[in-house]
């Protein structure tokens, strides 16, 4: 474990967050532990940083310890696969495809880290990683304990868990998943994915194939990372899809049943409808990408004052246009929401 001093915006997709306290690279599973017991003795704020694939760092940066997470490995038991919590995300998928493990094949080509996956209930494609985690390893830091919270105990809901819900409590540590091996997929449930397989929904796939007609589909989007592609400079989709009333969904407007009796209507098109453009932006700072509307990207020059400040002003722009609230999906750091 070694301090070190850097600006955080290094480390995450966007580019953005300036300078920690102090930094401490972590891994192991025991450092990690103790940097964040250490700091929590201190009464010094933390910030536990592994892909940076879904965090919005303010410019000031960061009056604490940033603890990164560089903890990896995955074992093995039947069917059952336990990922140190900074294991990349996509290269473990990449892992479950080749030795024909079904399950998070539609998950393919997302950034960050196994440790955000159980925080964010992580999902695309008509997956999410609720439905295969078993277990989550954690350090509760009220407690200053190391435990393990079973996938009942976790309260997964949609991009959504007691982690989540209960920020800075718990550090997650290992993610245990059950991904039975099957030379076919889970059944395709996304229509858009289906179309792309040349398979109707409901029905399954080979692994590889399902994981490559994903990644087709992200890249399009600017949804995987790519040093030349500047859409990709991103946190993904910065807002999720609203859980309305049936009777509070605008005319005209995508809805998909929830179990709930509600309905799931896309942030995406809520957006556009409100008046907002894919590349509308400042074309060297913070601009919507050219491919996607849902997400935002710093085209290099970016602040992340200026991304906030975009961010409301589309949440804004759709309260006006339909009454309907926007959530961004993003943790923000040190930045006010909303």
């Amino acid at each position: 474990m070694r301090a070190v001093s850097q600006r955080i915006g290094e480390w995450t997709t966007l580019g953005l967050g300036g300078p920690a306290h102090r930094v401490v690279e972590a891994g192991t599973e025991g450092e990690l532990v103790a940097a964040v017991v250490e700091a929590d003795a201190a009464g010094e704020p933390v910030l536990v940083l592994a892909g940076g694939s879904n965090v919005v760092v303010a410019d000031e940066g960061f009056a604490g310890t940033v603890v990164r997470v560089g903890a990896s490995g995955v074992t093995s038991d039947d069917d059952m696969l336990r990922a140190a919590a900074g294991e990349t995300w996509d290269g473990f998928v990449a892992r479950c495809v080749e030795q024909g493990r079904a399950g998070v094949e539609c998950l393919s080509g997302i950034p960050g880290s196994i440790g955000a996956t159980p925080i964010q209930n992580v999902g695309a494609y008509g997956q999410d990683v609720a439905e295969t985690i078993v277990a989550v390893r954690v350090l509760d830091r009220r407690a200053g304990e190391v435990g393990e919270l079973g996938a009942a105990d976790c309260g997964f809901s949609y991009r959504s868990s007691v982690f989540k819900r209960e920020p800075g409590r718990w550090v997650v540590l290992e993610v245990s998943y059950r991904l039975p091996r099957a030379d076919e997929s889970r059944p395709i449930r996304y229509a858009e994915l289906a179309r792309k397989l040349g398979v109707s929904v409901g029905a399954t796939a080979p692994l590889a194939d399902v994981r490559e007609a994903v990644l087709a589909l992200r890249r399009g989007k600017g949804m995987v990372l790519d040093p030349g592609d500047p859409d990709t400079r991103s946190a993904g989709s910065f807002f999720t899809n609203p859980i309305l009333a049936l009777a509070d969904v605008p005319p005209g407007a995508p809805a998909w049943p929830e179990p709930d009796g509600r309905v799931k209507t896309s942030a995406a098109w809520l957006i556009e409808q409100a008046g907002f453009r894919r590349g509308e932006g400042d074309p060297d700072g913070i601009a919507i990408s050219s491919k996607h509307v849902l997400a935002l990207t710093n085209r290099g020059a970016g602040t992340a004052a200026e991304l906030l400040a975009t961010a409301q002003r589309i949440a804004a722009g759709v309260r006006e246009a339909f009454g309907v609230e926007l959530v961004p999906e993003p943790v923000f750091v040190g930045l006010p929401w909303p």
